[in-house]
Formats: C-alpha cells, sequence, structure tokens
C-alpha cells in the first residue's frame, strides 16, 4: 500500500507542476523562438536530474532513517498544510482559482513586449524557459526526494515524476496549448491532503510512534486530514447577509 500511494502521490504532485511549467514554455516558445526555449528546458532538466541523483543518494546513505523521518516528515506536513490552506480558500471562493489559460495569456504578452530574435541566441527565451522549469521542477526534486528517501525506493518515486512528465509534455505536443481543462485546484486539494498525511506519518515514526496497523494508518490519517479540509470549506465561504422578515416581505411586493 505505501508503494502505491508513493507512486501516486508523486506522480499527481509532479502533473501539477509540469502542467504550470508547460504552460511558460508554450507561452515563450509559441511567442519567440523555440529552439533558444528548448535549450533553456534541457539545462533546467539536467540540473535538476543531477540534483536529484546526487543529493537523494546522499540522504539514503548518510543520513538515519529516523532522523530522515522526523526531518522530512516535518517538511511535507508544512509543504502539504500550505497546499491544502490554499486549496481550502480556493474551494471556497477565498482566493481565485488557478487558471492556466489566464496565465497563459499574461506569459505570452510580456514575451511579446521584448525585442525577437529571428536568428542567433534568444536569451529572453533561454531564460524565461529555464527559470520556470527549474522553479517548478525543484518542487518535483523535493517531493521526489522526501518521498523516495523515507519509502526507501527512490527508483519509484523517479518513475512516477518521469510518467507524469510523459503524460504532460506528450499532451502538450500534441495540443500545442495549455492544459486548461486538467482539474488542477482538484488535484493541489489531493495532492496537499496526501502530502500532509505522509509528512504527519513519517514524522511520527521519526519521533518512535507505532501507527495501528501500520501502513493502513494513512487511510484514516488521510481521511481525517480530508474531513478537517471539508470543514474548513464549509466554515471560509462567505455567509449571505441575513434579511429581515420585514424586508423580505418588501421585497416580495
Amino acid at each position: 500500500m505505501k508503494l502505491t500511494f508513493l507512486f501516486l502521490s508523486v506522480f499527481l504532485a509532479s502533473s501539477v507542476e509540469f502542467v504550470e511549467a508547460l504552460t511558460i514554455v508554450l507561452a515563450v516558445g509559441l511567442t519567440r523562438q523555440w529552439r533558444s526555449t528548448l535549450l533553456g528546458v534541457l539545462t533546467a532538466s539536467v540540473a535538476l536530474a543531477l540534483f536529484v541523483g546526487v543529493f537523494g543518494a546522499a540522504l539514503v546513505q548518510f543520513v538515519p532513517i529516523d532522523a530522515l523521518r522526523l526531518v522530512v516528515g516535518g517538511f511535507l506536513l508544512v509543504f502539504g498544510l500550505q497546499w491544502v490552506r490554499k486549496a481550502v480558500l480556493r474551494a471556497a471562493g477565498r482566493k481565485a482559482i488557478h487558471d492556466e489559460t489566464l496565465i497563459f495569456a499574461r506569459a505570452r504578452q510580456a514575451a511579446v513586449q521584448h525585442g525577437r530574435v529571428a536568428q542567433g541566441m534568444d536569451w529572453y527565451a533561454y531564460t524565461v524557459a529555464l527559470k520556470g522549469v527549474f522553479l517548478e521542477g525543484a518542487e518535483v526534486a523535493f517531493i521526489v526526494i522526501t518521498f523516495g528517501s523515507n519509502a526507501g525506493n527512490i527508483g519509484l518515486a523517479i518513475a512516477g515524476a518521469v510518467a507524469s512528465a510523459v503524460l504532460v509534455i506528450g499532451a502538450g505536443l500534441l495540443l500545442h496549448r495549455p492544459l486548461s481543462a486538467v482539474p488542477e485546484n482538484a488535484m493541489k486539494f489531493g495532492v496537499g491532503l496526501m502530502l500532509t498525511t505522509f509528512g504527519a506519518f513519517w514524522a511520527g515514526e521519526g519521533v518512535g510512534a507505532h501507527w495501528p496497523g501500520e501502513d493502513i494508518a494513512i487511510l484514516p490519517l488521510l481521511a481525517l486530514f480530508g474531513l478537517c479540509a471539508w470543514l474548513g470549506v464549509l466554515l471560509m465561504r462567505p455567509r449571505r447577509p441575513r434579511v429581515s422578515a420585514q424586508v423580505a416581505a418588501a421585497e416580495g411586493d
């Protein structure tokens, strides 16, 4: 069960980040120059792969497993709660829904405002693509390293991220437009709950807690955090002002 949740969590979390990176790359590539844009993507990808390989291997080999679970579990708990908080605010109508179409339009507008380079290196396209892919990819790398090292299976975590990349990039190549139809906000809600659940589970193991049923305890933890998030949405929704009986009667007339 833990391995299934590991793959699914990394896959969904990576999908969210890859969709956002794809939006930036498409906006710059379609507006300016594909060669420089793809060079930026390649540079960021190589840097992220080296980071995951070196840092992930060092964590597994040199950090005691209990200390690793405590520290990484704490980071995941904080990281996941941030995702859940934003998802609750969006679901409650307190925060704007993440709109990839709008982000794509803004990125294209910003790219148009800079002078285009017909030949040679387009450093604007290269830099924007590099920064976008690296920043979004850094979150993927963090999730791959933390989940994979705690579960003792970085290979499976990498497989989840790669599967997500193939799916998102493949869809982007076929459509040549941002994946605005992807339920990204719902995915962020689910991913936030998963990160929070694993963070609490691994942090508990790091301090010596013995969960009832061991890995099975992940399911009730996930349900508990999901219930709390749902209650949070209900409490955060703007309340409609009460109308007195006299006013209601007057409006009815």
